[in-house]
């Protein structure tokens, strides 16, 4: 049996015992209670092991070898009305990374799940964007797509849409009913061909019982910063489009804001 650290080209290293370094980090906080430390410590050893393994997991990832070449070179439909190809996304760089949102035309309103992640990429997408191209398509038309972004005060992402392509179809974009669903996917460009490189595949059929389908590690903020406490993810809870506290109460931008008042499908 192949040992899994052989799969990846990049050298292994000799760490250190990940208990020997909680050991060395382990400090106490103000007026810790008897027990406290010794679980703290124990948790941190597996938080370094938990770090070690999610760098081997994107060590195999960087090594997997081109896949397959994308069978044409899909045209959308762009922020100014007119067509972008899929080899046309990836600007300067080698790289693109597609999120394949739950926008559209049948849904009155955006998935709250793919919203809530495409938050947090708006606020780094500058900063991807300096290393690999990052562009979010739906089925929706780009406008409706642009309305819901300003309303959500997002500047940074390039919006596509795929309507009229295959795109959806080929790469995970659509379940077999025809509903759309999230898709996560990586291209790269060589030697003037488009070729597949990674795309997530942890769906309903690798979830463990008692969880909801997710990829790991998990790419949206919410989630871990609910881990980091006592109750952790709530498995009945799940982000909102509204809340109707003060954070929903501000003002939207006078222009260019859908007063579409629908709910999700």
């Amino acid at each position: 049996m192949t040992d899994r650290r052989e799969l990846s080209a990049e050298p292994i290293l000799r760490l250190t015992p990940a208990r020997t370094l909680a050991a060395q980090a382990s400090r106490p906080w103000p007026n810790e209670p008897a027990g406290y430390r010794g679980a703290r410590e124990a948790l941190l050893a597996e938080e370094i092991e938990l770090r070690r393994h999610i760098e081997r997991v994107a060590a195999m990832r960087r090594t997997l070898p081109l896949g397959g070449e994308v069978p044409e070179d899909y045209a959308f439909e762009n922020s100014d009305g007119g067509q972008t190809r899929l080899s046309e996304m990836f600007g300067p760089h080698d790289t693109l990374i597609t999120y394949f949102w739950m926008y559209g035309p049948l849904r009155r309103r955006p998935c709250p799940m793919c919203t809530n992640l495409l938050g947090p990429l708006d606020a780094n997408a500058r900063d991807i964007e300096q290393k690999a191209a990052l562009a979010i398509i739906a089925l929706s038309p780009v406008a409706r797509q642009l309305d819901f972004a300003r309303e959500r005060g997002w500047r940074a992402l390039r919006f596509y849409s795929s309507a009229g392509n295959r795109f959806a179809d080929d790469y995970r974009g659509l379940l077999e009913d025809g509903t759309d669903t999230a898709a996560l996917n990586v291209f790269v460009k060589k030697a003037g061909k488009v070729h597949h490189f990674w795309g997530g595949e942890m769906g309903g059929e690798t979830v463990d019982p008692g969880q909801d389908p997710r990829g790991a590690p998990d790419l949206a903020p919410l989630w871990n910063m609910l881990d980091l406490t006592p109750r952790g993810r709530d498995p009945d809870w799940y982000p909102s489009l509204e809340y109707g506290d003060r954070a929903d109460s501000r003002p939207l931008p006078a222009s260019g804001v859908s007063a579409n008042p629908e709910g999700a499908p």
